[in-house]
């Protein structure tokens, strides 16, 4: 037996039959650590156009989410670390450093544990980290040629991080929205890695782009709109007020960001004093 030591819900034991131990992937997902998922990357990080670049940034900060539903936060943290944004705010000891605790705005952690964040909640919270963003729905005005063409334009070099919101559901997988950042793009193959942070449930692995693709376009039924996609660029003076960021927003999630603060700045640092026995 298992000792039940969720937060929030009474202790107990669980049967070990209860519990999970990853996942399978589909058939239409290579596992990157594959004989077939190595090859690819050997041959993508080995042509001449080579489309990897954003993977080693990447790949020096991958995280696993510390939730089951803090894929969108975990995400962000791990590219706004790849980026080498200071987040001008403790994180533990004297270290200045983003993890999912740190983005309580937009909408509380709470909330987020509970329900996870959408498209639009991770673009507030990217905003209010300082960093330049575009938003592409993946709605009709998206158009394959355009999505392949951003993904080249991320991937060759590494000032530009591509994060994905789909479903999970038209890939075969468990589960429905998620969010990922593409790591790499083999040209030849017309496929994307992406670097999931769930990684107790699915490794890193590389997909179709027309099926990513597909995977975006479906309804986010929380808000009613297509998911989709956010390129993140470090602008660390682009920290946009309540106002000019509400602006930018469907209304539901803008009043949700008048309600709070910015998180962006919030949390002062504290003086050091010598006593403290941090480690660093």
């Amino acid at each position: 037996m298992l000792q039940n030591t969720y937060p929030g819900k009474c202790s107990g034991t669980i049967s070990l039959e209860a519990t999970l131990y990853r996942r399978v992937l589909p058939q239409d997902c290579i596992a990157f650590s594959s004989t077939q998922g190595r090859r690819l990357f050997k041959e993508a990080i080995n042509s001449e156009s080579n489309f990897m670049q954003i993977y080693f940034p990447l790949a020096e900060q991958f995280i696993t989410q510390a939730e089951p539903a803090f894929c969108g936060l975990a995400t962000l943290a791990m590219c706004l670390n790849a980026l080498q944004i200071d987040p001008g705010r403790l994180w533990k000891g004297t270290w200045r450093w983003y993890s999912e605790e740190l983005f309580d705005c937009c909408t509380s952690l709470s909330v987020a544990r509970e329900k996870g964040i959408s498209l639009s909640e991770f673009l507030c919270l990217a905003k209010c980290n300082g960093v330049q963003t575009e938003e592409y729905r993946a709605s009709k005005a998206l158009k394959m040629d355009q999505f392949r063409s951003l993904v080249k334009r991320c991937c060759s070099d590494s000032s530009e991080i591509m994060v994905l919101n789909y479903s999970r559901i038209v890939l075969g997988q468990t589960g429905d929205g998620h969010f990922s950042p593409i790591g790499g793009y083999h040209a030849d193959q017309d496929m994307v890695l992406l670097l999931d942070v769930a990684r107790f449930k699915y490794p890193p692995h590389w997909v179709k782009l027309s099926l990513i693709f597909e995977a975006m376009q479906q309804i986010d039924e929380s808000i009613g709109l297509p998911r989709g996609l956010v390129i993140l660029k470090s602008d660390v003076k682009n920290c946009l007020s309540q106002n000019e960021l509400s602006k930018s927003m469907d209304p539901a999630a803008a009043k949700m960001v008048r309600s709070q603060p910015c998180c962006f700045g919030v949390t002062t640092i504290p003086p050091f004093h010598s006593s403290q026995a941090y480690i660093r």
